[in-house]
């Protein structure tokens, strides 16, 4: 686990970040901002839904800080870091320009990351593995609809909480802990990912999409999801040995993945 110090740059040899949803008014763009603007990495990798194109057909919500969030982007790929976008569900649209680029920005449908341990971890955004899931309660009970309802609710929620000096709280992440639907649902995502990487012969999987950061080894498989910036405010670094960890846009400290999860086994 790394000591960060409270101000100065953040030293990664990679990083991954998904699930902005940039245009929705969930989006936790400021934390973000934060982490952009301390962060110096050899690879940025933007693993999905980083704009929210489903959120802006219903209504756009776009705030200084969404535009400066994609500005940083933009200045962190015209130097020397390697950024590569990997479009997720809720903008699919840009998966039309797999094979291109933004600006410096490469955009792929999928990529291997390599470590300098010579462990090679496929890059998705995890909405491929969504069939694990499909036909589960957890689709009946916290669907786009569901979720939304969650997250709208926790801005009330959030809302009077900080009346009173306590700090953000998410009513969905609660939801996915302690409905057991829910985490199974988790679970059946999880062994699908572990799964496809295995039958690729890769020796892991860094995915988003489903909102819950967990770096985990799974016998011979590298499991990691990066999280979000909706809800956890997390992103997955790796460092100069090869090694991975998650850390938190809360504070700019090394999240224990204990703290925001109980472990799904």
């Amino acid at each position: 686990m790394h000591a960060f110090t409270p101000e100065g740059p953040l030293c990664f040899r990679s990083v991954w970040i998904s699930d902005v949803h940039l245009g929705s008014m969930h989006c936790k763009a400021e934390h973000l901002l934060e982490l952009l603007n301390r962060i110096e990495c050899q690879r940025l990798y933007l693993v999905g839904d980083i704009i929210d194109v489903w959120a802006m057909s219903k209504r756009v919500h776009w705030p200084e800080s969404h535009t400066k969030v994609l500005r940083k982007l933009i200045q962190i790929s015209q130097g020397t870091t390697e950024v590569t976008y990997i479009p997720g569900n809720h903008d699919a649209n840009f998966r039309e320009f797999c094979g291109g680029k933004f600006e410096n920005i490469s955009v792929c449908e999928s990529m291997i990351h390599e470590t300098t341990q010579g462990k090679r971890l496929l890059v998705i955004h995890g909405d491929e593995l969504d069939y694990a899931v499909r036909y589960s309660r957890l689709n009946r009970f916290v669907g786009d609809i569901a979720y939304e309802v969650l997250m709208s609710l926790n801005r009330y929620v959030n809302a009077i909480r900080a009346l009173v000096g306590l700090r953000y709280w998410s009513l969905s992440k609660w939801v996915k802990v302690n409905v057991s639907q829910a985490e199974g649902a988790i679970r059946a995502y999880q062994r699908a990912a572990v799964l496809l990487a295995r039958d690729r012969g890769l020796d892991g999987i860094i995915c988003g999409h489903l909102h819950f950061p967990l770096v985990e080894q799974v016998d011979d498989i590298t499991y990691c999801n990066d999280g979000d910036w909706v809800e956890n405010c997390t992103a997955l670094v790796e460092d100069y040995a090869g090694e991975f960890q998650l850390m938190s846009g809360w504070d700019l400290a090394p999240a224990s993945i204990a703290q925001l999860y109980p472990k799904v086994a």
